[in-house]
């Protein structure tokens, strides 16, 4: 049986380009189930290198942290990542197979592991071609792109209604500011008429 490859945090880091703080960070905030050793130690096989993968691919997508994480969360994402591990696996278990000439080939094809192995990956193809949410989620991120041009639309909005309701309202301060100085000045052609009124002058 063959073993599923193993690595460490500096190998991880350096395939998907995320500092060990960074993935230690995301564990955490993803609620990730990274695999530890008898020293407590994380070692991560192919089904984590590919949950960091597709982390990176929804954020370039421009998904927050909390929308990752309801993603991570579905049921849809688990059937991905055993989709991509097995992938991997039987890559693995391929590149593995030395073919020297057409007649090893022929002996390998013919024997009984060669036939239950191509039995086995017929079968696991069969059944990773029933969890292909690549629509789905392609859907979903148009969705996002949606909601963004909206929320986007209706900022603007709020934006020249406000805008509207200042100039009204200086406008009708302005109104109140030229009745007041049309009041003063009445009222001081008042106090001036009583003044020549008094003092018999004109």
């Amino acid at each position: 049986m063959e073993t599923v490859a193993v690595y460490s945090i500096k190998e991880i880091s350096n395939t998907t380009g995320y500092k060990p703080h960074v993935i230690r960070f995301y564990e955490k905030e993803f609620d990730l189930t990274i695999p530890r050793d008898e020293n407590n130690r994380r070692y991560f096989t192919p089904k984590e290198v590919e949950q960091f993968k597709y982390i990176k691919n929804l954020q370039q997508k421009g998904l927050s942290n909390k929308q990752i994480k309801q993603v991570l969360n579905s049921p849809q994402q688990e059937n991905m990542l055993i989709q991509d591990t097995a992938k991997e696996e039987i890559a693995a278990v391929s590149n593995q197979i030395e073919v020297k000439n057409i007649e090893d080939y022929r002996e390998q094809r013919d024997s009984p592991k060669k036939e239950e192995l191509q039995y086995l990956m017929e079968e696991i193809f069969s059944l990773l071609s029933q969890f292909d949410h690549k629509k789905e989620i392609y859907e979903l991120s148009l969705k996002i792109d949606e909601l963004k041009a909206q929320l986007q639309s209706q900022e603007k909005d709020v934006l020249l209604c406000e805008n509207a309701k200042l100039k009204m309202k200086m406008k009708e301060k302005s109104y109140e500011i030229a009745e007041l100085k049309d009041k003063l000045k009445r009222e001081q052609n008042k106090k001036i008429s009583i003044f020549n009124k008094i003092f018999g002058t004109k």
